[in-house]
């Protein structure tokens, strides 16, 4: 009989790890492991948690739902240590994590087999629908839509046909958008229009061959970024938690300190913009059209002093003379991280930059870039809104040395 082996750390996508490098899926540090059975044995450790979810780890949307709360919290701050040049600096803020229930939008995909609607979320890696009848982190005005919206998509698609739900819950309602649903002829027109009534949503649009159309808006699904109303276009990109965004905005505007010139680059809706310019003037950059526009329109109504800026940043960074007289930047690039601005940034001489990030790998390589340029990480803000996932975000902030 062979010894178990202890866990001694988790890998970047939730694994367990034993010292001798081998990886076994669902292990939570101080697990023991009995490689003498097959498959091997878990021998739960202090860390070990019983799942919240009855889905879980079929579907792909949580890896780390057999790890306690206190082993989630020792996985975030190791994912970012690893990945950091320098390792990380000597102010490491709590971790801001979002509750169970708190998750205010969500991408289902839907398939109609055999008569029956499967409604739910991909198993991990594969294309196998998971049907969802309870998920732990949707709030709970996208999770009471779920019986409905089964309902409906089962009586408007064909036997084997598939269809996706993107719903987002603003704070005058839920938006939802459809893929792969006929909205063609009266019927089909009526019983989407039915429904938005009957469940009360902000708008309903679908998605077909010739791009977006909105069928119902009984109101302008509106999200208040910094106090400041912004009408949302259809299925936009917002942070995923009102928890998650508030933690981010408040490290966000901690970092930024007292500057009065700031620019915002990859800037979306306005989700730091906004709050930003209750105390300084700011420059909002997005290649995202309608997210650009939403907040112009927004910032002018509010008599906000943001000046907004449709720019692609991937080919064009903000550089040189632009950056010039900014006490202040911010840089929030999707998950392909920003290696072209953080080259513009590390040649310029502007005293404080802040990352935000939703990889650390892509911002371990983005601050490598900066410090290589002279740049101190001094303050770390890590948030951990997408619960049980191993999925991390965080805000640094970087000064002048």
């Amino acid at each position: 009989m062979t010894a178990p082996v202890p866990i001694v750390r988790l890998a970047a996508r939730g694994d367990g790890i034993t010292a001798d490098g081998r990886y076994v899926p669902l292990a939570a540090v101080g697990d023991s492991i009995d490689f003498g059975t097959d498959p091997p044995r878990i021998l739960p450790g202090p860390q070990h948690a019983a799942p919240a979810c009855a889905h879980y780890p079929a579907c792909g949307g949580c890896q780390l739902q057999h790890v306690d709360e206190a082993g989630y919290r020792d996985f975030v701050i190791d994912r970012l240590a690893r990945v950091l040049p320098a390792g990380l600096p000597g102010d490491v803020r709590p971790i801001a994590l979002s509750p169970p229930r708190s998750r205010r939008r969500a991408s289902l995909k839907a398939l109609k087999r055999g008569g029956r609607l499967l409604l739910g979320f991909h198993s991990e890696g594969t294309h196998a629908l998971v049907d969802i009848k309870d998920c732990p982190l949707l709030a709970p005005e996208l999770m009471a839509l779920l019986a409905p919206l089964r309902g409906l998509l089962r009586a408007r698609l064909k036997d084997g046909q598939g269809a996706g739900a993107a719903l987002t819950l603003s704070d005058t309602g839920v938006d939802l958008l459809l893929a792969n649903v006929s909205a063609e002829g009266l019927a089909a027109i009526e019983a989407l229009s039915d429904f938005a009534a009957a469940h009360d949503l902000a708008r309903l649009s679908v998605e077909g061959p010739g791009g977006i159309d909105t069928l119902v808006e009984r109101r302008p699904p509106v999200l208040a970024m910094g106090g400041v109303p912004v009408v949302l276009p259809v299925a936009p990109f917002l942070q995923a938690t009102r928890e998650g965004e508030a933690a981010l905005v408040a490290a966000v505007r901690a970092a930024v300190g007292g500057a009065g010139a700031v620019a915002d680059l990859f800037c979306g809706l306005g989700t730091f913009a906004l709050p930003l310019a209750a105390s300084a003037r700011v420059l909002a950059v997005d290649a995202a059209g309608p997210a650009v526009m939403a907040l112009g329109v927004a910032a002018r109504q509010a008599g906000a002093r943001v000046e907004v800026q449709h720019r692609d940043l991937f080919r064009r960074p903000l550089a040189g003379k632009e950056l010039a007289g900014l006490e202040a930047v911010v840089f929030d690039p999707p998950r392909a991280g920003a290696e072209a601005q953080a080259k513009a940034l590390a040649g310029s001489d502007v005293p404080v930059v802040v990352a935000v990030s939703c990889n650390p790998n892509t911002f371990g390589r983005d601050a490598r870039i900066l410090l290589d340029a002279g740049y101190r990480l001094t303050t770390l803000w890590p948030v951990a809104q997408f619960r049980w996932s191993s999925h991390v975000e965080l805000v640094a902030r970087f000064e002048r040395a």
